[in-house]
């Protein structure tokens, strides 16, 4: 076929899959302790390049404005099976791009502009997603903030009741992007059922730990639950929405025409080999194991004199407050100076921070990616002092260049792709 290639050898780009070879080495041969990584399975990536990358399939299954799609939607009906048996559900919504579109349908279909929502605020561990008054969410509904207690940064229930109780809201959103500690769906519920408000668990980052048994299902109990397929969950970069019957026509309505064209059919092929994925038992030793990685970064850390927001984690992952360490090292330089040395993190505001959300005060580490390459409780301990010696000696290249070859050696073990 003139001008297709069909022989199975990599495409002749040279430049680009070159950068492709580069950023497969930089995975294997430094840390990714980023909360919001993983990496995924071979089989995953295998339907995220396959042939459905070529298929246009505006609508859902038997319902679409395209011919041609009846594989398709088998593939479609596949992944929201899965979807529903993997968490228990009534309806699963798989075409949502991201976790943020996920969210934006989910309001589109329970909201109208201006309608008053109850979030987490954002420098307390709340997504933009939230009512961040830089994102659309922020523009278009009137979100009210509540926050953490000021005693063991939990989630405050009571200001959360008091401002339901005040401003009755239309939803509450739980659920949050740089909290380390479980979220129960239950309380939560019995607020939004006392003022009428419809309940959104933003289950993001989570999902994967809901998936194996490590943290509560809000299923069944929120209205609606939305989250993303990469992080904990190990699939491809995309979103999901679960919901009640009742809801599944106004989500599927949000979704399309609503918000998006076409799904990614690729995508959705990958979002079901995760599901599957997560469906076996040893996804459940899995998500155990994340957990307890995280716990013995964190209190390794703590050992190495800095502290830990909350106190530890029960989840995958840490917030660091960097300022009982050294006052003078902020989270920008400290993720900057880790990066140098092969550890790849990201800074993040905690609790109170007094600086901005482009400088912060502390750092978010994750432990799903290296806990996806066999990595253990011995490599937390030892990742933590690598943490340690770089940041007490951030500006002596020598130590870096030391750590680097050290974080090089540790990683060789475990290779996420060998």
């Amino acid at each position: 076929m003139e001008g297709v290639s069909t022989d199975r050898e990599l495409p002749g780009d040279e430049e680009l899959f070159g950068l492709i070879e580069r950023e497969l080495e930089r995975q294997s041969s430094t840390l990714q302790l980023i909360a919001s990584e993983n990496f995924t399975s071979r089989a995953v990536m295998a339907a995220t390049g396959s042939v459905l990358t070529n298929k246009y399939s505006e609508g859902y299954p038997g319902r679409r404005y395209y011919g041609g799609n009846r594989v398709v939607d088998q593939v479609e009906d596949l992944a929201r099976r899965r979807a529903c048996e993997l968490f228990g559900a009534e309806h699963a919504n798989v075409q949502p791009h991201s976790g943020s579109n996920a969210n934006l349908a989910a309001y589109l279909a329970t909201l109208d502009v201006g309608d008053t929502v109850l979030g987490l605020r954002l420098d307390q561990g709340g997504h933009l997603t939230h009512g961040s008054p830089v994102n659309i969410s922020g523009r278009y509904y009137d979100f009210v903030s509540y926050g953490l207690t000021d005693s063991d940064e939990r989630v405050d229930l009571d200001q959360l009741r008091r401002l339901a109780e005040e401003h009755r809201p239309k939803l509450i959103v739980a659920g949050a992007t740089a909290y380390p500690r479980v979220i129960e769906p239950g309380p939560i519920r019995e607020i939004a059922d006392a003022v009428g408000a419809r309940f959104l668990f933003d289950a993001a980052h989570v999902a994967g730990l809901i998936a194996g048994g490590v943290h509560p299902n809000p299923t069944g109990v929120a209205d609606v639950v939305t989250f993303t397929t990469h992080k904990t969950l190990r699939g491809p970069r995309g979103g999901c929405i679960l919901s009640t019957g009742e809801l599944a026509p106004a989500i599927d309505k949000a979704v399309f025409p609503g918000l998006q064209g076409g799904p990614l059919d690729h995508v959705v092929a990958a979002k079901a080999v995760a599901f599957g994925e997560a469906l076996r038992p040893e996804f459940e030793a899995y998500a155990r194991r994340v957990v307890d990685n995280a716990r013995v970064l964190a209190a390794a850390l703590a050992q190495e004199g800095f502290r830990i927001v909350s106190g530890g984690t029960d989840t995958h992952l840490l917030l660091v407050d960097l300022r009982s360490f050294d006052p003078e090292l902020t989270g920008r330089a400290a993720q900057e100076a880790l990066d140098r040395a092969g550890i790849s993190c990201n800074k993040n505001t905690v609790p109170g921070d007094p600086r901005s959300a482009f400088v912060t005060s502390g750092l978010r580490l994750g432990t799903p990616a290296v806990t996806t390459t066999g990595m253990g409780e011995p490599e937390m301990a030892e990742i933590a002092e690598l943490i340690s010696r770089v940041l007490r000696r951030r500006e002596d290249e020598r130590e870096l260049e030391a750590v680097s070859d050290a974080v090089a050696t540790l990683c060789s073990k475990f290779e996420p792709y060998s």
